[in-house]
């Protein structure tokens, strides 16, 4: 039997012929085309003034933190159940990241944990979109204005969701993307990040190029910066890419809608929750298994993937990770955010490729179900 991948790319002819003509063409004074095209086309889908090409979605947290002059002494807040590269720029800048809890249905930052997290230090919180889910960004953004607090909006895994018909990437004052090789859309590696505020647009340009201004020829740096750059190749994949968005998330929402209705009535586990205002890209189609069960998410990890099959699991709390459990920030953690603790015991990802066929999607349902029913028998 073929493995079933837990993430993959659509790749087709209209994306080897936009690489292809990158390749050939975007050179000499048509160096810097195919990323201008790139970033006019996805602020356009955002609804922003402004995007900048990036390496990946860490360094648009990065330049984000940076443009806004967070640093030593500051707090950000952030999600207790997220993938560590949206901390891990909270500490390039020497500031101390603050892990609040989840809400139980969206998964992403809960607004009532977020302002009980908030100090007089608190000056950005680093806000989520997991696994395709929204977060309730009207109380977020109301509870943020409140306290002057920048809203950054980690969009990495949700492009094609909407909040209440507004796009992943239209919150806050920054929002950044991944274009990572397991995302709907894909650049192989690459990020991006968008913005409406030209001051802040003129500070990211200048920080993400070695610290010169904007248009300098002359070598002349102003400052200590940082070399975040996406290729021509890359933006041209992009691009093509964002013109098939609509096709590739439908695959996306395909995939999920055959989980859902394979595990409907199935007490053992409920996948991603619906939430009212909104539109689940499904990135990843997620598990979480029944507290009934009695079954390891490490050991279900394992069962499945010698039979052929890839899961991985729903990310281990921030605060439990040896990169931060010993940090004084993270020693109440567990007490103060137990829906991330939960939910970060019980759940795996499913195989959401976009290559998967419907029939690769039932030995999935018929694994898992194997597994997870044949532990409660023992």
């Amino acid at each position: 039997m073929k493995r079933i991948p837990i993430a993959g790319p659509s790749i087709t002819e209209v994306e080897v012929a936009a690489v292809t003509e990158a390749v050939r063409t975007a050179w000499y004074d048509n160096a810097g085309a195919f990323n201008r095209r790139f970033e006019e086309a996805f602020a356009l889908h955002c609804g922003r003034a402004h995007a900048v090409s990036l390496p990946s979605c860490t360094s648009g947290l990065h330049l984000a933190l940076a443009a806004l002059g967070v640093g030593g002494g500051d707090e950000v807040i952030l999600p207790e159940a997220t993938w560590i590269a949206s901390a891990a720029p909270v500490d390039y800048v020497g500031a101390t990241p603050v892990f609040a809890d989840i809400d139980p249905h969206s998964w992403c930052l809960s607004p009532d944990a977020f302002e009980a997290a908030i100090t007089p230090r608190t000056k950005a919180a680093i806000v989520v979109d997991l696994y395709g889910s929204m977060p309730d960004w009207d109380a977020l953004a109301r509870i943020a204005g409140q306290h002057g607090i920048a809203l950054i909006e980690d969009a990495a895994e949700a492009i094609g969701s909407t909040w209440h018909g507004r796009p992943a990437g239209a919150f806050g004052v920054m929002s950044a993307f991944s274009f990572h090789g397991s995302k709907t859309l894909t650049t192989g590696e690459g990020g991006m990040l968008v913005l409406d505020d030209d001051d802040l647009l003129a500070r990211v340009h200048k920080l993400r190029d070695h610290g010169r201004a904007p248009g300098d020829v002359m070598f002349f740096n102003e400052e200590v910066g940082f070399k975040y750059k996406m290729s021509a190749m890359q933006a041209a994949l992009g691009l093509a890419q964002l013109g098939r968005l609509d096709e590739l998330v439908a695959g996306k929402r395909r995939i999920h809608g055959r989980y859902s209705a394979a595990f409907a009535g199935w007490n053992a586990g409920a996948l991603n929750p619906d939430v009212e205002g909104l539109y689940n890209s499904c990135w990843m189609s997620t598990l979480i298994v029944a507290r009934e069960a009695g079954v390891r998410k490490e050991a279900l990890i394992a069962e499945l993937g010698e039979l052929g099959i890839d899961l991985r699991p729903f990310f281990y709390p921030l605060s439990s990770l040896p990169a931060y459990r010993d940090r004084p920030e993270a020693a109440a953690a567990a007490a103060r955010n137990p829906v991330a603790y939960d939910l970060g015991s019980r759940g795996v990802n499913l195989p959401s490729a976009l290559s998967l066929h419907d029939d690769d999607v039932d030995r999935v349902v018929a694994a898992v179900r194997g597994a997870v029913d044949g532990a409660g028998t023992t």
